[in-house]
């Protein structure tokens, strides 16, 4: 920047002289001068900083896209586990604590002690906090599912080992063989009933299979009748004790006889078609305290996890009854 020139006329030479300023007028043009550059370099550093990236910003950024990849990678993660454990709390509660006759789990004492409110708040103040929330209480719960299933299996594990004989009459296989079996033909649960076409509750579950298939006592007992009875046409009845009753009915021919001891896997009968009944098949049912139960769930001697499975689709789809 030019300095501006002031010049004065000096009467007494007659000629001009220059004037300089004093000391407090050239410190403020100095301070000026330099304030203007300060402001200049400011503007020009941060334009550079917002619109250049450094090296490491960069890097930082990289960083922080693998760590979120990697966060929504363990949600999803989390997702599939806890699908796996649900499926576990079900087997446990439908299944092995059915076989135990223990009290199913309720989901206040299954997830009891998952509330950490105090580690979602401290979460709440990071960033992206919403998805760290959303895995911290998946994790959470999957931990408690975890130590609770653990729980209730050493629980089932100690009542096992004391109750050999209890285990041998409780009933616990397919009465008709699988490879028996044409088809199911129907499940536990309100059906249409085939004769009068109205809505009524069955009680067991029906196997459609050729006349004179064997059928096979479910568990050890005492034949408690071994007659006609009505609907049921030939009806077996087997007391196993600890408030168990199976009901083998519609059969062809009756081969246990009322007082006879048995154990799982004797041959009691054969399918038929008395009674009231559309066609051959068994009508099975297991009652514990003279109340229904669903027989699906005590076929676990003889079914793979993965047979149990397709057994309780396929009678959860079969809706045609035979009697």
């Amino acid at each position: 920047m030019s300095q501006k020139v002031f010049y004065r006329y000096n009467s007494a030479t007659e000629q001009y002289e220059r004037v300089y300023p004093d000391r407090r007028r050239r410190l403020m043009a100095s301070a000026r001068v330099y304030a203007w550059s300060v402001l200049t370099v400011a503007v020009v550093a941060l334009g550079l900083y917002y619109i250049i990236e450094s090296p490491r910003e960069k890097m930082l950024r990289e960083r922080n896209e693998q760590l979120m990849q990697r966060l929504e990678l363990l949600g999803r993660q989390a997702d599939e586990a806890l699908a796996v454990m649900e499926d576990v709390a079900e087997r446990d509660n439908n299944f092995y604590r059915v076989m135990m006759q223990a009290e199913p789990l309720n989901p206040a004492r299954r997830y009891a002690g998952l509330e950490r409110q105090r580690n979602y708040d401290r979460i709440d103040s990071m960033a992206d906090n919403r998805l760290l929330r959303e895995v911290s209480m998946k994790l959470d719960r999957l931990d408690r599912m975890l130590v609770s299933q653990i729980k209730s299996f050493d629980f089932l594990a100690a009542e096992a080992s004391g109750q050999k004989d209890r285990m041998a009459h409780i009933p616990a296989i397919q009465p008709v063989p699988e490879k028996f079996l044409r088809t199911m033909a129907s499940g536990y649960g309100t059906r249409v009933d085939p004769i009068y076409g109205t809505a009524k509750f069955h009680e067991g579950m029906d196997f459609s299979a050729p006349p004179g298939t064997p059928v096979y006592a479910t568990a050890d007992g005492t034949v408690l009748s071994a007659d006609w009875n009505s609907g049921y046409g030939n009806l077996i009845e087997i007391n196993h004790g600890y408030n168990y009753v199976t009901r083998y009915a519609h059969l062809s021919k009756m081969i246990a006889t009322k007082g006879q001891k048995v154990k799982r896997g004797d041959l009691i009968g054969l399918v038929g078609n008395t009674g009231k009944s559309t066609g051959p098949h068994l009508h099975y049912e297991v009652r514990y305290r003279g109340a229904p139960q669903n027989p699906v769930n005590y076929y676990f001697y003889d079914l793979s996890p993965e047979q149990y499975d397709e057994i309780i689709r396929l009678a959860e789809n079969a809706g045609h009854v035979m009697d």
